[in-house]
């Protein structure tokens, strides 16, 4: 089990990878570049995708779904756009097969040739633009808020489970308005629904702010982002919203009529988030021991192992486990009894801690006639004994404290590899080895390229919470007059 992980000290990258074969998160597929999403790894996006679709749909959004495929003319319209994306297109240029008259097996039908060739969804604003066109002709069909659940195809060359696949699964926003302003305000919104999920559900301490220029997504005017810091001192990007402002209304000459009968071209956003927050629960929390998964988020968040030697004690102690699982769900915990006769209990107890199951409750001979329960947590690895009366009703304050103690520890340890740097040898000193480092930034998107070639790191974000970074000073870089400090890092 856990000895079979690579120590993160060794090699953190081999131990990513092996946490999300061994723990039966993901696995390669026979597809390149793309994963197979196990069952115990899908249940984890589940937790994640309806707590989200729930917060989504407390601001007035509602769900729908709009085609994979989008014609190739469509990205043409709005110039930046399909600069940002033409590199990793998947494009559909025929539509049949057939068997090959010289006996090499199937082959493209050279007569199927489609009429225009379709791009398989990257991301949808074009598709949607074109759809909206359609649905909003008044200031009364304003504004739109939709969302849909699907996923994306991104042709990576190099890829990695949930962190960069070449099909990945996620959920993107998009919503139309009157106004800059309300667009403005949802954009704001909606990055601000992210932080609220990655902080209280995801236990992730989460950096707010805007994207550079030259960071942005494609085709807007202000990125907003969520940025986490992993075990490695690396950066996360996990979750942004973007303000489009009228780029893709004017492509696709999506106009409303106002009250006074004139034409106005609609106000866009978009935002989303993937499976890439599955790596960020992986990266920011795990141990050598495996995963540690906050209890709001975990498939099981109480497995009960039973310990026996005679099948009469095990009949007895898995009749006390039923009552008390049936206690616990009725509270509204996930509870896995590991009643498997083939396995010793040392065996599954490093089985579960793998798993990151949050708690697990063992229970033999002595504890029933005790009345007693051994309660282990998996964030501290701590064991105590407790009375078995009293378990049911403690075990809500028990994973209460194991969701807050995972926040805290993954927010000290960015307090810990944040600094302030004014020293250009400093940086270039400090950067790779696994810091934040809020450094003064002249504005150019020249010296901020610079940067990046010089040292790999770029700007995760001018900070709008988390940091006070407003003050004057000199660029790292160039020394010429700075107004804030913005987060440098190297990011996955």
């Amino acid at each position: 089990m856990a000895d079979q992980l690579t120590k993160r000290a060794e090699n953190y990258s081999q131990w990513y990878n092996d946490l999300v074969v061994k723990a039966d998160l993901a696995e390669q597929s026979a597809v390149r570049g793309c994963m197979v999403i196990k069952p115990y790894g899908y249940a984890i996006w589940e937790k994640m995708q309806h707590t989200l679709d729930s917060m989504f749909k407390e601001t007035g959004v509602k769900n729908a779904y709009f085609p994979l495929f989008i014609p190739k003319s469509f990205f043409s319209r709005e110039a930046e756009h399909v600069a940002g994306f033409a590199k990793e297109c998947a494009v559909v240029t025929h539509h049949r097969l057939m068997n090959d008259p010289g006996g090499n097996g199937v082959v493209v039908d050279p007569e199927a040739k489609l009429e225009e060739e379709l791009i398989v969804r990257p991301t949808s604003e074009t598709i949607i633009w074109s759809t909206y066109k359609n649905w909003i002709k008044s200031w009364r069909d304003l504004p739109i808020l939709c969302n849909q659940w699907c996923n994306v195809v991104r042709w990576e060359m190099r890829t990695r489970p949930f962190l960069r696949t070449a099909e990945f699964l996620w959920q993107e926003g998009h919503t139309a308005h009157l106004t800059a302003e309300e667009a403005q305000e949802r954009a704001l919104q909606m990055v601000n629904v992210y932080a609220d999920f990655a902080r209280n559900c995801l236990a992730l301490p989460v950096i707010v702010g805007h994207k550079s220029p030259n960071e942005r997504f494609a085709g807007a005017l202000d990125t907003l982002t969520i940025e986490a810091m992993m075990q490695d001192g690396k950066a996360l990007q996990s979750g942004t919203s973007h303000f489009l402002g009228q780029n893709f209304a004017r492509a696709f000459d999506v106009k409303y009529a106002d009250k006074d009968g004139g034409l106005q071209y609609v106000w866009a956003t978009s935002w989303g988030v993937s499976t890439r927050l599955m790596g960020a629960l992986i990266m920011a929390h795990s141990d050598d021991n495996g995963l540690v998964l906050p209890p709001k988020l975990a498939p099981i968040q109480v497995v009960m192992v039973p310990i026996y030697k005679t099948m009469e004690e095990r009949e007895r102690i898995l009749a006390r486990m039923a009552s008390l699982r049936a206690e616990l769900e009725a509270d509204g915990h996930s509870v896995e009894i590991d009643d498997r006769d083939t396995l010793r209990p040392g065996f599954k107890f490093a089985e579960w801690e793998l798993k990151g199951v949050p708690v697990r409750l063992a229970i033999g001979p002595r504890d029933l006639e005790a009345g007693t329960v051994e309660v282990h947590r998996r964030d501290t690895m701590e064991k105590q004994t407790v009375e078995l009366s009293t378990i049911v009703g403690s075990i809500e304050a028990l994973l209460d404290d194991i969701q807050q103690n995972i926040y805290r520890k993954a927010l000290e340890f960015r307090a810990s590899n944040v600094e302030k740097c004014d020293d250009w040898d400093e940086f270039k000193a400090k950067i790779g080895t696994g810091k934040f480092l809020l450094c003064h930034w002249d504005g150019t998107t020249e010296t901020e390229q610079r940067i990046k070639d010089e040292t790999k790191a770029t700007i995760r974000c001018i900070p709008i919470d988390s940091f006070v970074c407003e003050e004057e000073g000199k660029d790292i870089l160039t020394g010429k007059p700075s107004h804030r400090r913005v987060v440098f890092a190297i990011a996955y």
